[in-house]
């Protein structure tokens, strides 16, 4: 097992001549009424996060509300069911979508039916393009434990540890915890972004301990925005374990900067996403230094 230390990746420079095309399309599927804002943050930190141009696919149901968040993400109506959740049926639309996208993220208030679980395990087994799951899409997956085995292209999870709890079967702490992502991430072909206090980020090979972040950052939508981001960075090029690793490393990052003039108690994930930025200044900044 090797442990990756102190030599996070970089984004390839930009040209003068580069155009939206070159930083990729992250496709974004979920929401659900009530979860709009799921969907809007990941949305949002996939554009603060570089991807050349960002489509959100939810609920007909909502598109008008998410829409109404930001202007420079696009939407597209996925049939809806009863619920206000995505219907099981919006398989065949959500792959006519991927045929323009560069890396698709499925879970952020995505929320659950029986359809709908079934839907995101087709995606997980048939899809080829890099894919980032979170949130109900890993809850998905823990219910039919056989799929994960099966992933159909490059594949981040990323579970916090009650979801991580489902997809394994048990409830682990510590090393063992850390450990048994390992073991999933080797078993299964797929990177482990293992949410919390120093984020593990591994790919069954190697591991890396994150070293930002800050517990005013335990508030709801952070993952959603950490969902964002790491989509965006793997539509510009970066390998899923790269992209996991420098996602998760700005991610806190922004979260330290916000705390620093906002104070942890009162952060909130949309503070992530104006920080963002920053980050990317301060993280290029540093490696300007380190070169020198």
């Amino acid at each position: 097992m090797d442990d990756i230390k102190n030599d996070l990746p970089r984004l390839p420079k930009r040209r003068p001549d580069a155009h939206k095309g070159d930083f990729g399309t992250a496709l974004i599927v979920g929401g659900s009424r009530g979860m709009a804002g799921a969907a809007a943050l990941a949305g949002m930190a996939a554009l603060r996060g570089g991807a050349g141009l960002v489509r959100l696919a939810v609920p007909e149901t909502i598109q008008e509300t998410v829409a109404g968040f930001e202007p420079s993400y696009m939407t597209f109506p996925l049939p809806a069911d009863a619920t206000g959740h995505i219907a099981g049926g919006a398989f065949s639309s959500i792959m006519g979508q991927a045929k323009t996208a560069s890396a698709i993220a499925c879970g952020p208030g995505l929320g659950r039916s029986l359809d709908l679980d079934s839907m995101v395990v087709e995606l997980y087994q048939k899809v080829t393009l890099p894919m980032i799951f979170d949130a109900d899409a890993l809850n998905a997956l823990a219910a039919d434990p056989a799929a994960l085995a099966k992933p159909g292209g490059p594949r981040i999870l990323t579970p916090h540890p009650g979801e991580f709890a489902r997809l394994i079967g048990e409830k682990l702490e510590g090393q063992r915890r850390l450990s048994a992502a390992v073991e999933l991430a080797a078993r299964c072909g797929v990177v482990v972004v293992l949410k919390g206090h120093q984020t593990l980020v591994t790919d069954g090979s190697r591991r890396s301990l994150n070293t930002t972040g800050n517990p005013g950052m335990a508030t709801g939508g952070t993952g959603d925005v950490l969902t964002g981001l790491i989509t965006a960075l793997v539509c510009q090029h970066l390998s899923p374990f790269d992209a996991a690793r420098l996602g998760v490393y700005l991610h806190g990052l922004a979260g330290d900067l916000a705390a620093e003039e906002l104070g942890q108690v009162s952060l909130i994930a949309s503070d992530l996403i104006a920080w963002l930025p920053e980050a990317f200044l301060r993280r290029d900044e540093s490696i300007d230094h380190q070169s020198t």
